[in-house]
């Protein structure tokens, strides 16, 4: 009789006419049915609190916990991503004299996201994964997007950016950048709005100075302290999670862990956040707090010593020949520090939101454990764990595992194609329209992934999620299986042994 293929993703039921598959022989039985491939409660296994592990760490061996300020102590609501980008806008307008009509464009919630990379000389902002591949459908020139074939076209008829030409080892080529923070989210909106003001209105401008002037605009924000002024202005607004920050330093501390604070912010505006989140005693709980130490510099530079300082600000001259508890210390250098406090290797462990200034330098240079807090990490996972999601990745896994299983490039492999492309899309989409997780692409890791493995020992959405894990408890990665240990495609499951095709006309070469 004939055979009908028929193939199930979710709730829909895709099938293959019998005229369309006359003549075609399969060398192994291909799956005619996928059941539902989800077992129950399948789409709650990840936890959106749970701390995950790149390397084996042990709690137990850390006595010392150092901390990052912004985006690790303190969480910030997304509010302050539309502050930013409204000053920036209204610096380039009345600073940098940009047209007037730049004053229409508002931030957007969700355009871009963490880890992108931006060709300067191209105004063209994009996804990269971990072996430097453009992902197709995810690079923007403006707010629009630049159809595959032009982009390919762009980088000399392929979607390869090379290493020298991508980044240094902070993520800074010479014309590409790597977005590394949460900051950046409204730089890379305001540098995607002004491309779309200019190429909508069909106005020349010269990408180099369009970069540096909003890359500028928004340091402004920054450096003149506006920032700091509004967090401070309407705390509640801004911080999230303040109990949540008090509750983890406090358990250290009843553990008899030493602490340790190392920031870019100014103390006044660390002080404020810190009373607000902790209380008018949160230096007790530290035992060094430096701020305004120029990280990543800071890790690397012997040359700033650490000056003392006092509450109101004003800096001290003598020289430090110790760093004392409940002192507040500016500027510095690692090296210093180490010599200073003896406190080395495995058993310190530093937290961090930013991949290359916090964390990169302490892992490959100076053997610290590090943790990355990732807030994006939270969303991510209740998205993974949503049904629609788990059942597009089974779908697409069953189409893949088709597809190269099929011997002849027919109507089959073209119909399977058509159906394995829809669902990446969905997938995507789900995460983020434009630009879709910050942790993959269709299939592969992405850049930012990458870095996150290399520089951190574990990560998590928030220092929160220490709360979950006893002070002693050991972290173990997961061993995900390399490619040649991978289980089998859910359509090889009953096959039996694979052959190889044309192994009988093989057998004659020599």
């Amino acid at each position: 009789g004939t055979v009908r293929p028929c193939f199930r993703a979710a709730s829909s039921l895709y099938m293959v006419s019998d005229q369309k598959l006359k003549g075609y022989f399969f060398l192994t039985p291909p799956l005619y049915f996928i059941p539902d491939l989800l077992p129950p409660g399948v789409c709650s296994l990840l936890n959106p609190a749970a701390i995950y592990a790149n390397n084996e760490i042990s709690l137990g061996d850390v006595e010392i916990y150092g901390f990052d300020y912004d985006y690790t102590l303190a969480q910030y609501s997304n509010l302050l991503h539309s502050m930013i980008f409204n000053t920036a806008r209204d610096i380039l307008i009345e600073q940098f004299k940009y047209p007037e009509g730049l004053r229409k464009y508002e931030y957007i919630p969700g355009f871009a996201i963490r880890g992108l990379h931006y060709d300067v000389h191209k105004s063209l902002l994009m996804k990269i994964d971990a072996f430097h591949y453009v992902q197709l459908g995810t690079a923007y020139q403006g707010l629009k997007p630049v159809p595959d074939e032009e982009v390919i076209e762009m980088y000399g008829g392929t979607q390869h950016i090379p290493l020298y030409q991508m980044s240094d080892f902070y993520g800074k080529g010479p014309s590409i950048k790597q977005f590394m923070d949460i900051f950046s989210l409204p730089e890379m909106t305001l540098l995607s709005s002004v491309t779309d003001y200019f190429m909508t209105h069909n106005i020349e401008y010269d990408q180099v100075h369009l970069y540096k002037d909003i890359s500028d605009a928004i340091k402004d924000v920054h450096v003149k302290g506006m920032m700091y002024k509004w967090i401070e202005k309407d705390m509640e607004k801004y911080i999230l999670h303040g109990d949540e920050t008090y509750a983890v330093l406090n358990r250290l501390v009843n553990h008899n862990k030493k602490l340790f604070l190392i920031t870019n912010s100014p103390f006044s505006f660390v002080d404020k956040g810190m009373k607000h989140m902790v209380g008018k005693n949160w230096r007790d709980l530290f035992d060094m707090v430096i701020v305004q130490a120029d990280k990543p510099n800071f890790f690397t530079d012997r040359r700033k010593p650490f000056r003392k300082m006092d509450e109101k600000g004003s800096l001290h001259w003598d020289k430090i020949s110790k760093l004392e508890k409940g002192k507040i210390y500016k500027q510095g250098n690692l090296f210093d520090f180490l010599r200073l406090t003896g406190w080395r290797g495995s058993k310190v462990l530093y937290f961090g939101d930013h991949l290359y200034s916090d964390l990169a330098d302490l892992m490959l240079r100076h053997g610290w454990r590090t943790g990355a807090i990732v807030p994006e990490l939270e969303t991510e996972i209740r998205i993974i764990n949503t049904e629609q999601y788990m059942h597009s990745l089974t779908w697409q896994q069953a189409l893949t595992g088709l597809l190269e299983r099929i011997r002849f490039q027919g109507f089959l492999f073209s119909w399977l194609n058509s159906k394995l492309f829809p669902s990446r899309s969905l997938s995507k989409n789900l995460f983020n329209p434009q630009f879709g997780s910050i942790f993959r692409t269709f299939h592969n890791p992405t850049y930012f992934s990458r870095r996150l493995i290399r520089f951190s020992d574990i990560y998590m959405a928030s220092i929160s999620c220490l709360l979950n894990y006893d002070v002693n408890f050991t972290f173990y990665p997961r061993r995900t299986p390399l490619q040649h240990e991978a289980p089998l495609w859910m359509d090889q499951l009953c096959t039996g042994c694979m052959k190889t095709p044309f192994l009988e006309e093989m057998v004659h070469i020599r």
